[in-house]
């Protein structure tokens, strides 16, 4: 197992801008440590401030305090060129593709160290092949980037971005527009990488789903609070996670992994197998469909699937849930 290897961190950081002679102060207390070989995610609402801490890792914004440093050394002290050979970005704007392949594309991850006019050595394209095949695009090298799906441009700008051969990757909503499928794929695809080419990958997305099943790391921000960080597991026991929801409308569950809303309504008793009971639950709840008595209880049967429906005064049989949902609706009116 590898040792853990921080390469970049900071310590009470204050994020902001200057505008004039004002300072514009958008979040504080941001400390962190990056790691080579983890995957993490940066999850927060929208206007707390993700962007502007992404700006002030690539050295585009000076914090207003703390400090931060790439390899041990403050990034206000390296210059822009060094640091985009240590650091590549994906962003989320779409990029003017022209009559670009995707090999001519990748290519431009070559420009930190050759420069807009330098020729790509033996070794830049060296770098150019394997960014292709680490990300399983070699069929599309010779497309034009104007004929690919949203899911094959994002993995065309991800080997773009592992051809810059950095040591940090950063990507903004690499999933957002993108199918389940395709999400899901580019999400494992970036925890590959991390562990293969023992990249610190950082990723700000809202999709906190396939954040939990794929990263190492949580960094969670909201409003007027402290960065919170940690194994995503920990966050979820601990229930830090709850920082992401600012409201008591919404709660994480524990078990399922995701976000519901609170539901007031009493639960019937259930009675039948997994995964069956958790999707019959799943439909009462979305339906806020309270039991008929106190005594009401569904037993769910297989082979064939039946739903029995039992209390003081009913007996009820239904070979799915929509049935069930109908009658009990009919009910209560």
């Amino acid at each position: 197992m590898a040792l853990q290897e921080s390469i970049l961190t900071a310590e009470n950081l204050i994020l902001g801008y200057h505008k004039g002679r004002i300072s514009k102060k958008v979040a504080e207390n941001i400390s962190f440590s990056l790691e080579k070989g983890k995957l993490t995610c940066l999850l927060g609402p929208n206007g707390v401030g993700k962007s502007t801490l992404i700006k002030t890792i690539m050295g585009q914004l000076p914090p207003l305090g703390g400090k931060i440093q790439l390899n041990g050394k403050g990034i206000q002290q390296i210059g822009t060129k060094e640091i985009s050979k240590k650091i590549a970005v994906v962003l989320t704007e779409k990029i003017n593709s022209g009559t670009l392949t995707v090999r001519q594309l990748v290519e431009l991850g070559r420009i930190p160290h050759t420069g807009w006019l330098g020729k790509l050595s033996e070794k830049d394209q060296f770098k150019v092949n394997y960014a292709i095949q680490a990300t399983n695009i070699q069929y599309l090298a010779d497309t034009l980037l104007s004929e690919l799906s949203d899911g094959q441009l994002q993995k065309a700008m991800i080997a773009r971005a592992l051809a810059q051969d950095g040591e940090i990757l950063i990507l903004d909503e690499p999933t957002a527009h993108l199918d389940l499928v395709n999400r899901f794929e580019i999400m494992h695809l970036l925890r590959k990488i991390a562990k293969e080419e023992r990249k610190a990958v950082l990723v700000v997305t809202h999709d906190l789903e396939i954040a939990i099943e794929t990263a190492d790391e949580f960094w969670l921000m909201q409003c007027g609070l402290p960065l919170v960080t940690g194994l995503p597991e920990d966050l979820i026991i601990r229930q830090e996670i709850d920082v992401l929801l600012p409201n008591d409308k919404l709660t994480f569950d524990k078990i399922s992994g995701k976000v519901q809303t609170l539901n007031e309504s009493k639960v019937m008793a259930i009675k039948g197998p997994n995964p069956m009971n958790k999707w019959l639950a799943l439909a009462l709840k979305k339906s806020n469909i309270s039991p008929l008595s106190e005594d009401t209880i569904l037993e769910i049967k297989e082979s064939p699937f039946s739903i029995d429906l039992k209390d003081k005064n009913t007996f009820q049989s239904f070979s799915s849930i929509d049935a069930l949902l109908v009658f009990l609706k009919k009910n209560r009116e």
